[in-house]
């Protein structure tokens, strides 16, 4: 059962108490709320994103998994709805659009949190999945001045793209899924790179070319124009300098990302890089303080979403014996519960 539910939305010089608060609503993060819920421990998620479900709601919610345990192919909107809703039974409180910026420990050891909205969350223990921390996408040098008038960083609700001409800029995997996720929809898709080589896996590339979308290399965007939204892009040849005007009623540039563990940096955890490092129980070097998921680095460590599902398990279970030390490591199965 919860060790502070007799504090547990109380006001004082906390702002509340909670067993477990998870920094980061990725999916390592919702079945680390389920977990933790399926142990009689209180919960809250914490995430600097306004909606849950981490890089997946930001950046490929339509796109297809095909690597979950148990599911051919998942997109990744029904992914994180059904992690939201096997969650759901147990309450977890959930801080969108909050900022993990500092972390004490108080009188007692246990860990406190304070948001950059001013919440402040005392914890039994807090379990790190940020995925690989704040990411930032990088900028398309040209027309910047078209952000949200066309052009677009990410693809939430491919149906904004029906009847316009596309152009996808980059090489990358993001950028050919988005390519033929769009091309059934939209007037033309143009893909656009710098180069002929691609980052994409080859049979991205291949399902692209199918699909008819024309593939432009050696090029880049060199300017954007419209009056009140966007109209067109003009792309520049990066030998010949010569310069081609293509109909663009959105630009989606899938550049890639700036990852960065931004105030998580000073928190005095042993990191490498961008990663934080743990044992076998999922235990960062400070107190009651786990990691799981994309942002822990240990050796063999390999970076898939099921692979940080059993990595949230076992961190809520050992946070669990942390909290309360009479507790079982494990809990038993599932089928052996009742719901």
């Amino acid at each position: 059962m919860s060790q502070l539910t007799d504090e547990t939305d109380e006001t004082d010089d906390f702002g509340f108490a909670t067993d477990v608060l998870i920094i980061g609503a990725g999916p390592a993060g919702l079945y680390g709320a389920y977990y933790a819920g399926f142990r009689g421990l209180s919960i809250t998620v914490m995430d600097v994103l306004p909606q849950l479900g981490g890089q997946i709601s930001a950046m490929y919610p339509e796109k297809p998994i095909f690597d979950i345990a148990g599911f051919l192919s998942v997109r990744g909107r029904d992914l994180v709805d059904g992690l939201v809703a096997q969650a759901e039974p147990y309450a977890p409180r959930y801080l969108l659009g909050h900022r993990a910026v500092e972390l004490t420990h108080g009188v007692d050891g246990r860990p406190v949190v304070r948001s950059d909205q001013g919440a402040t969350v005392r914890a039994g223990a807090v379990v790190i999945t940020g995925g690989v921390g704040t990411f930032t996408p990088r900028a398309l040098p040209a027309g910047e001045e078209f952000l949200g008038r066309g052009l677009e960083y990410f693809v939430p609700d491919p149906s904004v793209h029906t009847d316009k001409d596309v152009v996808v800029v980059g090489g990358g995997d993001s950028a050919f899924d988005w390519a033929a996720m769009l091309s059934p929809i939209a007037r033309s898709v143009t893909l656009v790179h710098r180069t002929a080589r691609f980052r994409a896996h080859a049979a991205s590339v291949a399902k692209v070319r199918s699909l008819g979308v024309e593939i432009v290399t050696d090029c880049e965007v060199s300017r954007l124009s419209g009056s009140t939204h966007l109209e067109q892009a003009e792309i520049r040849h990066r030998t010949t300098k010569e310069t081609r005007l293509l109909p663009a009623g959105s630009v989606v540039a899938a550049l890639g990302f700036l990852a960065d563990l931004g105030p998580l940096r000073h928190w005095g955890l042993d990191l490498q890089a961008r990663t934080i490092t743990v044992d076998t129980r999922m235990a960062t070097n400070l107190p009651r303080v786990f990691a799981a998921g994309d942002i822990t680095d240990y050796p063999g460590k390999v970076r898939l979403i099921s692979v940080g599902f059993g990595e949230a398990a076992t961190a809520v279970n050992n946070a669990a014996t942390v909290i309360d030390p009479e507790a079982a490591l494990f809990p038993g199965h599932s089928t052996e519960k009742e719901h």
